[in-house]
């Protein structure tokens, strides 16, 4: 039985996708050398994603596979602005068979208001998740024994888009915008629902290279270090998220390092 990589690359219209495609190349070149792993591109959206973002959609991951008659022993389900390294070892075997994720090691201010803007907004009566604590959801691995807590999930966004949306647009928390889509309900109901989470280390979902000092780019202070791909050497799984822009943006990123290690 197959382990499966799914991986969401829906085109939104907004040209976002355009480098996506990298990341698809790059996870089924990391995946030839194991015979017991697939990677499933999903690309048609199951509602309008104007609506019903994405992110919320992917919770489908097992009716898309079932309905699809795909067979599998444990899925990841990774954001498409990742790229695997080559050399990247078969994470499927650190998860002890739970939901499995990557602490989120980047900025905690955007993690707390989150936190305490969804937490006043949507879950007032819960433990808040600790910042230290709180996961990453592009990069999870979940198998059959989850499918009742991805059914929690989906009864909460059907049941509740108008105000979930309503949340993500119009609500503040401390006078700013109010952070994330749907990563931080998914680490607040985790706790709710008793949901057991293996952590695998960092470098499985290396996020924030832009501030942990990666990504060298010019005509900005950030260019004291070589103008070299040093992240290469720091993890495995590079997730190219919460880069300002600039000349230097997640195309460039994606592409300059796919073919770096690919090509």
């Amino acid at each position: 039985m197959k382990n499966i990589v799914f991986i969401p690359n829906i085109d939104c219209g907004d040209n976002r996708a355009t480098p996506y495609h990298y990341s698809i190349k790059s996870w089924k070149r990391w995946a030839e050398q194991f015979k017991d792993i697939e990677v499933i591109e999903w690309t048609e959206p199951i509602l309008d994603p104007k609506v019903f973002p994405i992110i919320y959609q992917r919770e489908w991951v097992f009716d898309i596979l079932d309905h699809n008659k795909v067979d599998y022993d444990q899925v990841l389900i990774v954001d498409s602005d990742t790229i695997v390294h080559p050399n990247c070892p078969n994470f499927f075997k650190e998860t002890n068979h739970e939901y499995t994720a990557v602490i989120g090691n980047g900025c905690y201010e955007w993690v707390m208001r989150s936190v305490d803007g969804w937490g006043k907004h949507l879950f007032p009566n819960e433990i808040k998740p600790k910042v230290w604590e709180y996961f990453n959801t592009g990069f999870i691995i979940a198998n059959k024994k989850h499918k009742p807590f991805f059914d929690i999930l989906k009864k909460l966004y059907t049941e509740n888009i108008d105000k979930l949306n309503d949340i993500r647009t119009n609500k503040t928390y401390n006078n700013l915008p109010i952070p994330s889509t749907g990563q931080t309900i998914v680490n607040f109901l985790t706790i709710k629902h008793n949901i057991k989470v293996t952590l695998l280390p960092e470098r499985y979902n290396m996020t924030d290279l832009f501030r942990k000092n990666l990504l060298h780019t010019p005509g900005t202070p950030y260019t004291w270090w070589p103008d070299e791909l040093t992240f290469l050497d720091a993890g495995w799984v590079y997730h190219f998220c919460a880069i300002p822009q600039s000349s230097r943006h997640v195309d460039y990123w994606m592409e300059r390092t796919y073919k770096e290690l690919y090509d």
